[in-house]
């Protein structure tokens, strides 16, 4: 065995390592699925406060929030303040049965923190759903088992836990008998709470303290509000629905050609394009390891912790524009790290003939990726679903997706749009399909080669729950690029994805001010 070999051997077993543990780490973290389904009954609540004379506006409310969205939304509350639980003590149990170098303790306890607060957060809105509902008693017991938690947990006090201490402790005045209205509870209730729970809580404590004025201004707002979060619920909801509609079309267009045509069918197997790989399953090997692994996972980390404590990334905690910077820095140090170690891999093979990492602005590649993506959203969205039954709001995200979700800066929000739409399909793309794609086929069938580099694909973003779902949308990425045989089509495609998701979280976080 070389050298060379050795160390990709050993590098290989370090890796899988690695990913395993990332993947078992992300059993226990919540989806952000998840926090998007609270955010869209968040929407709903708001907007079931529209009150308009327009007979179509109100028919179309109807048709976007259900007959009773207090309930449905108290159902969707109770089943994630449950599940965050069981994750949380599921993480408790981990951290105090294993023995964890100090990284590994450290990520722990911010893994418990956050979902501590989750829980926490959680259990403020169920109490003010349960309020709605009628059920004061159940409200005042969610409350002061929070508080009690919160009292009793065994992590570090910060702003955050401060605020919810503070916001379930006017929640239990407002609603106790008699009422106990505690200083600067408007000022804490503005400062914790958002959209329908904030408007709830603000609406009691007026009604308590005979402030009439203040009760017809608050619906004044509430009718503002409620136009707006109607307006974003069109948005959010048409738009995937007419695209999958689109989607469906184009699937059984396809299929249906496929029934007729047979082996001349853009399904056939037997069409589909192979690369004359003129390297060995070793380059392969080794542009994954050395390239992907070794850059992203050991040496980039290992670099910009080192300049974070020498404070030349000061930055990248400052704010929210240092932090979406910061990523947006990392993802590019990664491509060019990653991109050197292909392009230094393949320089003895060089010039490449035939497709090779073809960019060709002269063919209908645009038709290719718009296609893909309006084919891609039925079938992930179909496989999201079955996704979601077996990990019940569990598995982790993209890290990315719920800091976009919350973010309200415009800067940053443009930097992960950056990010998102064109540092991350441009490498990717290079990647997986223009190199290990490709390169399979000289092993597999084309199609066997669409499948695995899919797989690879899905895995490389480390979110258990993420992997059966990017692994759908990466072989329909992997069908385009290998039927157009252009980057450009599965990189349009790819960003079309990320933009598309990314503007469905601006839009669901603008709305829950």
């Amino acid at each position: 065995m070389t050298v060379k070999r050795a160390l990709l051997s050993g590098l290989t077993l370090i890796a899988v390592w690695l990913i395993g543990l990332d993947l078992l780490s992300s059993w226990n973290q919540p989806q952000v699925l998840s926090r998007i389904e609270l955010y869209q009954s968040n929407l709903r609540l708001q907007a079931s406060e529209l009150q308009r004379e327009d007979q179509n506006v109100m028919a179309s409310k109807r048709a976007l929030v259900e007959a009773d969205p207090v309930k449905a939304a108290l159902e969707q509350y109770q089943k994630a303040h449950q599940q965050t639980i069981q994750s949380l003590e599921q993480a408790q149990i981990a951290a105090a049965t294993q023995d964890l170098d100090p990284d590994a303790a450290r990520r722990s306890t911010e893994a418990e923190l956050k979902l501590a607060r989750l829980r926490d957060d959680l259990a403020v809105n169920l109490g003010l759903l349960q309020t709605a509902q009628a059920d004061v008693a159940a409200a005042l017991t969610t409350w002061k088992t929070a508080q009690k938690q919160i009292a009793q947990a065994q992590l570090p006090v910060n702003p955050k836990t401060q605020t919810q201490k503070e916001v379930l402790a006017v929640l239990v005045g407002l609603w106790s008998q008699p009422a106990q209205l505690l200083p600067e509870a408007e000022q804490t209730v503005r400062q914790a709470l958002n959209g329908w729970f904030r408007d709830r809580a603000l609406a009691q404590l007026y009604q308590l303290q005979q402030r009439e004025d203040a009760l017809q201004t608050l619906q004044a707002t509430q009718q503002q509000a409620a136009q707006t979060a109607f307006e974003s619920l069109a948005i959010i909801s048409g738009i995937p629905v007419v695209s999958s509609l689109i989607g469906v079309g184009l699937l059984l267009f396809v299929i249906a050609q496929w029934f007729v045509q047979r082996k001349t069918a853009l399904l056939a197997p037997e069409t589909l394009p192979q690369w004359e790989t003129p390297w060995d399953g070793e380059v392969i090997w080794q542009v994954l390891i050395f390239g992907f692994f070794l850059i992203g996972q050991l040496i980039l980390p290992v670099v910009i912790g080192g300049l974070k404590q020498v404070g030349v990334l000061g930055f990248a905690s400052a704010n929210s524009e240092g932090q979406a910077a910061f990523i947006l820095l990392n993802y590019v140090l990664l491509t060019v790290g990653s991109l050197g170690v292909l392009y230094w891999s393949i320089k003895p093979y060089l010039p490449l003939g035939g497709a090779w990492f073809r960019f060709n602005w002269g063919d209908r590649w645009w038709l290719w990726g718009i296609g893909g993506y309006f084919a891609a959203l039925p079938l992930v969205i179909a496989i999201s679903v079955i996704n979601q039954k077996i990990w019940q709001g569990q598995g982790g995200s993209n890290p990315i997706l719920p800091i976009a979700l919350e973010e309200r800066n415009n800067l940053a929000i443009i930097i992960f749009f950056v990010t998102a739409t064109i540092a991350a399909p441009i490498f990717e793309e290079i990647l997986f399909r223009g190199f290990l794609l490709s390169s399979l086929t000289r092993y597999f069938p084309t199609w066997g080669a669409i499948a695995l580099s899919s797989l690879i694909f899905a895995i490389a973003h480390l979110s258990l729950s993420e992997v059966l779902p990017l692994t759908v949308l990466g072989m329909v990425l992997g069908f385009v690029y290998a039927r157009s045989q252009n980057l450009l089509a599965s990189m349009l495609l790819h960003g079309l994805w990320n933009s598309g998701t990314l503007l469905s979280l601006v839009i669901l976080g603008a709305g829950q001010g």
